[in-house]
C-alpha cells in the first residue's frame, strides 16, 4: 500500500514543531455552498472542481418515493409529483416536508399520502405551488407594499421585518432569485412582474419601473 507524507505543524514561533504522519492514499472530496469563502491556495490544491445544478421535480419526486418506503408509509404517485413541486428542488426540503404530511395523513387522514393529504398539509403550513412560505411571501409584500417596490437595500428590508440579513441573504432571498420574484438592481431589491402575478397584486405597469 502507497502512503502519504503528511508533515503537520504544531504550536507558533519557535516552539513549533513538525509532526510526520505516513497516511495510506486517499481522495478527498470537498463540498461546500460558499466557494467564496475558501481561500484560493486551498481551492487550488483541489485538483477538479465541479459546480452542482439543482435537482429536476422528477429526480426529487424519485428522492421522495424512496424515502417513503424508509418511513414505511405509501405514498400515490399526484402527491409525491405534488410535493417536489414545493420542495425548491432540495432534497432535504422534500424530505421534511414529506415527513409533514406522513404525520398529517396518520393522524388527520387514512395513513396513505394522498393528493388531498398534501394539499390539506400544506395549506395549513402555508406553503404554496413554488414552495413559498408565509417569510418568502413577506418579503415579497414588505416590497411591494411598504416600499411601493422601490428600491430597497439588505438592511433596510431586514430591520423592516425584523429578521437579520444574513438569514434574508442566505435562505430567502437565492431562490425569490432562482424564481425570478425578486431582482436586485444597484439601488437595492425590488419584486419582478411576476411575484405580482403570484400573488395577485395588481401590477402597477412598465412606466414605473424604472
Amino acid at each position: 500500500m502507497e502512503y502519504y507524507a503528511l508533515d503537520i505543524i504544531v504550536g507558533k514561533g519557535p516552539s513549533a514543531r513538525t509532526i510526520r504522519l505516513d497516511l495510506p492514499k486517499f481522495t478527498l472530496i470537498g463540498a461546500t455552498t460558499r466557494i467564496d469563502l475558501i481561500s484560493s491556495p486551498l481551492l487550488n490544491r483541489f485538483g477538479i472542481t465541479h459546480h452542482l445544478d439543482y435537482y429536476k421535480n422528477e429526480e426529487i419526486k424519485d428522492i421522495i418515493t424512496r424515502s417513503s418506503r424508509v418511513l414505511g408509509v405509501k405514498i400515490e404517485n399526484g402527491a409525491a409529483e405534488r410535493i417536489a413541486e414545493s420542495s425548491r428542488q432540495t432534497p432535504r426540503i422534500s424530505n421534511r416536508l414529506l415527513r409533514r404530511v406522513r404525520d398529517f395523513a396518520e393522524v388527520r387522514g387514512t395513513g396513505i399520502i394522498d393528493r388531498s393529504a398534501v394539499e390539506e398539509t400544506f395549506k395549513h403550513l402555508e406553503i404554496d405551488c413554488y414552495g413559498l412560505d408565509p417569510t418568502d411571501r413577506k418579503i415579497l409584500e414588505t416590497i411591494i407594499y411598504k416600499f411601493e417596490n422601490n428600491p430597497v437595500g439588505l438592511s433596510t428590508l431586514a430591520a423592516s421585518m425584523a429578521e437579520s440579513r444574513d438569514t434574508i441573504e442566505s435562505i430567502y432571498e437565492p431562490y425569490l432569485l432562482q424564481l425570478g420574484f425578486l431582482i436586485r438592481t444597484p439601488r437595492g431589491r425590488r419584486a419582478t412582474k411576476l411575484a405580482y402575478e403570484h400573488l395577485g397584486i395588481k401590477y402597477p405597469g412598465e412606466n414605473t419601473l424604472l
